[in-house]
């Protein structure tokens, strides 16, 4: 077969492009939801092996179920604390609304907006309650069936896991191409856990920091916020810059001076910048090595393909893409475009290294 000219290798990029972010978009309920427990996996087989080593007396099969009930039940006290603050978050949302007619009246002449200032009570006669129930109802279903669909890919994917290796044999005759598959998958699955974990010390302790300030201003919620605010964390760099508008809105409301607003911007942004910028690259090293524009790209490319979930996964995947593109001769040029230092995969052999290995 005769090889292809660089026009033709272009246009065939171009197309398998298009065809990829096709099917990623229409099958992006299932595809978020087995990407979802895939990260819950990983979170779970991390502690599994964290427990092994460092507790000599707890044996691997035990290990497992600690794990699993340890990070299961993380994920089911953040649900109930969100849950039960966004009740009483609408609960009180009647006490509000003379400040919130008030912060409408300001922004309304801020603006220079001509005719009468509109009212909260303006805005929900704008809304149909029968639809809006519905959507609402329509919504807390598609979060419930997104939430049953992730277990049970969870549930699959540990046998499968445990099988991978001799897939690999199978796959792979070559010793040196078996090799350097396990190792780019190691490098993947350390990136990825490095990463989380990373990620979640940090948004622990920006959560607790963010908690205590909040708590001392006076701000009401500061829990439910501060467990937003750790889920924003979760997002490079967009996500700081939402949790401070976040909270800075939220104390515009409550408070009827600008002081206390002003002491919410600050301490919430002084935690963000301080650890974001002096405590964070120093703990995640190489484990996220992707150009800060990197970052912003792919976080608005798999946002608009995923949405939210897309926002959330957006670096790893991402790294997890550079490491691959990495091992290839015709696509690591690509890779070191993606890295930060030009350096995607510093400790991982390249498949293109050992592909005239033993086969």
């Amino acid at each position: 077969m005769p090889s292809l000219d660089i026009s033709q290798r272009g246009a065939l990029w171009i197309v398998a492009t298009g065809v990829i972010a096709a099917g990623l978009f229409f099958l992006r309920e299932p595809l978020t939801q087995f990407s979802m427990a895939l990260i819950l996996w990983l979170a779970i087989d991390g502690l599994t092996a964290t427990l092994d080593e460092r507790i000599p007396f707890m044996p691997r099969w035990l290990a497992l179920p600690v794990a699993l009930v340890v990070v299961l039940s993380i994920v089911a006290l953040i649900s109930f604390v969100v849950i039960n603050n966004i009740a009483a978050i609408i609960g009180d949302l009647t006490r509000y609304e003379f400040r919130l007619n008030q912060v409408l009246s300001q922004l309304h002449q801020a603006v220079g907006s001509p005719g009468r200032s509109p009212t909260i009570g303006d805005l929900v006669a704008q809304f149909d309650p029968a639809r809006l129930t519905a959507e609402i109802g329509e919504s807390l279903q598609n979060a419930a069936s997104a939430a049953m669909f992730t277990l049970i890919y969870l549930a699959f994917i540990f046998p499968a896991a445990s099988v991978m290796s001799d897939k690999l044999d199978y796959i792979f005759r070559g010793k040196g191409q078996r090799q350097a598959t396990r190792e780019v998958l190691a490098r993947i699955r350390q990136s990825m856990e490095r990463y989380l974990w990373v990620q979640t010390v940090m948004s622990l302790i920006i959560t607790a920091l963010t908690f205590i300030t909040l708590r001392i201003i006076g701000l009401e919620n500061a829990l439910f916020w501060s467990f937003l605010i750790f889920f924003l964390n979760y997002i490079p760099t967009i996500g700081s810059i939402a949790a401070v508008v976040l909270t800075t809105a939220v104390a515009l409301v409550q408070f009827s001076t600008l002081d206390p607003v002003l002491w919410v911007f600050a301490g919430v942004g002084a935690w963000q910048f301080i650890i974001g910028n002096f405590v964070q690259p120093r703990m995640t090293g190489d484990s996220l090595n992707l150009s800060a524009l990197v970052v912003l790209l792919a976080l608005a490319i798999w946002g608009t393909v995923w949405g939210i979930v897309g926002a959330f996964l957006a670096a790893p995947i991402t790294v997890m893409l550079m490491i691959v593109l990495a091992q290839f001769q015709s696509t690591r040029w690509i890779a070191i475009l993606l890295s930060a230092d030009g350096k995607p995969t510093p400790d991982t052999l390249g498949l293109s290294k050992s592909e005239s290995g033993s086969n």
